[in-house]
């Protein structure tokens, strides 16, 4: 049995207290359910199961598992949605929603400046099965409008997006596809469900990277999918159940407990975040610096108004190209040179040559990925000193 929620509290008081089971040891951690099948009582039981199975009996791991199902309904709490599907990567979720709710003939429309797997899965892998993709300008609504066409079956969008935080305007976008009846998606894993809430704002999926910040230390790998319980708890359960994308039952314990401190990290990770983006704005070695907390920032207004906010992450274009982005980041100190994000550890990454190394120049040109732009994904240090640190590595880049 679960405990029941109290639909007057808080996004921070559902992280720790939502979708907590009571056990028959009444356990007050959340134990880990480490088996790949369940029993029954009798083959009729059995039967009945497969013949019809009840969300809240447990059948095989693959698609139903009682640690699993904890990180799914605290999830989909915090997000405000009615049902939630665990995943064994983020890029696993984006896959799976999109051949749960798309087939051959359909179109995707998504936007410009995607995360480079993203990118690389909708352009050689969505094609394979006959889906096509058009890509364009996040920020800008006509574009939006002008790219539907009569089989536009979902519209996907990260907010901010990866690496150059644009913003896309959910309600506004909402909008635009609620008029044609097109599901929107929206990538959460930047914000989070502490700092954005895609479905209040009209978005119809969440998805989420639970390797980033929903774990927050860097430990293990899996995503989510967060909608209502139609399309979410029976279209895409039943894609997950047949084909088997699934959370392992430890990895879903550790985002479950991940859920319980996130509202605190992410308020750290936000506001050493905004005191970085401050300091690198006045460097003269920093041309520009993306980061939507910023009031230069050309969406700053859109940031303020959907956005608690301006997130965790820093991406800034250094003068001097590649060769003064690498002897920088090579001569930090208090950053892990790693694609990862949303560890209690600031990471770097020179985005071109990494997480969008394997498209083409002409793409990342089109997407405003330069050779001088850096990412970096402020941790839980002291931003005293991770700004030291900065410092100095910019100083001998």
């Amino acid at each position: 049995m679960t405990l029941p929620i109290d639909p007057d509290w808080s996004t921070a008081t559902l992280g720790v207290r939502a979708a907590a089971p009571e056990t028959l040891s009444r356990d007050h951690s959340l134990p880990i359910a480490l088996t790949s099948s369940f029993t029954f009582e009798s083959a009729a039981q059995a039967a009945a199961s497969f013949a019809d199975p009840d969300p809240d009996a447990f059948i095989y791991s693959r698609f139903t598992n009682p640690t699993v199902q904890a990180f799914e309904q605290r999830l989909a709490a915090m997000e405000g949605g009615e049902s939630c599907i665990a995943t064994a990567s983020g890029m696993a979720a984006i896959f799976t929603l999109c051949l749960a709710v798309m087939k051959t003939g359909d179109h995707l429309l998504t936007s410009r400046g995607l995360f480079g797997s993203t990118t690389q899965v909708f352009n050689n892998w969505l094609s394979r099965v006959g889906i096509s993709v058009t890509y364009v300008d996040m920020a800008d609504l006509q574009a939006w409008d002008a790219g539907f066409r009569d089989n536009t079956r979902l519209v996907f969008v990260e907010t901010p997006s990866n690496p150059l935080m644009q913003l896309v305007d959910i309600a506004g976008l909402s909008a635009l596809c609620k008029t044609r009846g097109v599901p929107l998606a929206v990538d959460n894993c930047f914000l989070t469900p502490i700092l954005q809430k895609p479905l209040a704002l009209g978005a119809d999926f969440v998805i989420h990277s639970a390797t980033k910040y929903l774990d927050g230390q860097g430990r293990c790998v899996g995503g989510a999918i967060v909608g209502d319980a139609q399309r979410v708890g029976k279209d895409i359960f039943g894609f997950m159940r047949n084909c088997g994308p699934c959370m392992s039952p430890f990895n879903a314990w550790v985002f479950f407990k991940g859920l319980e401190t996130l509202k605190v990290r992410m308020d750290a990770h936000a506001r050493h975040a905004n005191e970085v983006a401050l300091w690198l704005a006045q460097h003269p070695k920093v041309d520009t610096v993306h980061f939507p907390g910023l009031p230069q920032h050309p969406q700053y207004a859109l940031a303020q108004a959907q956005q608690r906010t301006g997130g965790g992450i820093v991406s800034f274009e250094v003068k001097g190209g590649r060769d003064t982005a690498w002897r920088f980041i090579d001569a930090t100190r208090l950053c892990s040179i790693t694609a990862n994000l949303g560890d209690a550890r600031t990471t770097v990454t020179h985005p071109a040559s990494t997480t969008h190394g394997r498209i083409s120049a002409e793409a990342r040109a089109a997407a405003g990925i330069t050779e001088g732009l850096v990412r970096i994904a402020v941790g839980l240090e002291d931003p005293v000193d991770l700004i030291a640190d900065l410092d100095r590595a910019l100083g001998g880049a």
